[in-house]
């Protein structure tokens, strides 16, 4: 709230992550973004509490949903994956999650577009890499990718309890924002294979 304050008090344009979190899961199509949010965990939560704050209290922004986020760099799934496939011969992923993994430079890459393109087409927007997959189907891609051999167990998330309860689909549509800014997004196997390279890299 402050930070949209003082955005509306110096005429600055606010670009805000948030999340494929903020909707329950319950559908079985992609989400637009004026459809009903109705988040199930406290993250979702407090995410579309900061997206109504900035609406409430500015006029000039975009909240920019993503989901699944990974890279090369900080902890996320992908790294986790690679770790535990070279400590382990058999790991269990859930299968009955189904999502949009995002690299963040694509995130990162549209946003430098979103900018130098001066749009004044403010609002909510959605940005993923193309398609879908389940958190299971993630890991053997990693897997793939990095030409590790494991036995990988698909189960359901009844059997790997958390604290948050997540949401079953999240896939977002990323057609307003794609057509904003003339772009082509990526499909998520082929960004996986550049963060994979550029990790090797170093």
């Amino acid at each position: 709230m402050n930070l949209a304050k003082a955005c509306c008090g110096n005429g600055t344009t606010l670009i805000h992550i948030s999340t494929d979190f903020v909707f329950d899961g319950e559908r079985v199509c992609s989400y637009e973004e004026r459809d009903t949010t109705n988040p199930i965990n406290v993250y979702g939560a407090s995410k579309l509490k900061g997206e109504e704050n900035i609406q409430q209290n500015l006029d000039r922004y975009f909240i920019l949903r993503t989901s699944w986020l990974y890279s090369e760099y900080g902890a996320n799934f992908m790294k986790t994956m690679l770790r535990l496939g070279n400590e382990r011969d058999e790991l269990s992923v859930v299968s009955d999650q189904l999502g949009s993994p995002t690299y963040a430079k694509d995130l990162a890459d549209i946003i430098l577009k979103l900018i130098a393109s001066e749009s004044k087409e403010y609002g909510i927007y959605h940005f993923s890499n193309r398609g879908k997959t389940s958190w299971c189907g993630f890991a053997q891609a990693i897997f793939e990718e990095a030409t590790i051999d494991i036995k990988l167990n698909s189960i359901k998330t009844e059997a790997y309890p958390t604290p948050a309860k997540r949401p079953k689909f999240s896939v977002l549509c990323t057609s307003k924002i794609s057509e904003l800014l003339s772009v082509d997004i990526p499909y998520w196997k082929d960004s996986l294979k550049i963060a994979f390279h550029n990790l090797k890299k170093g």
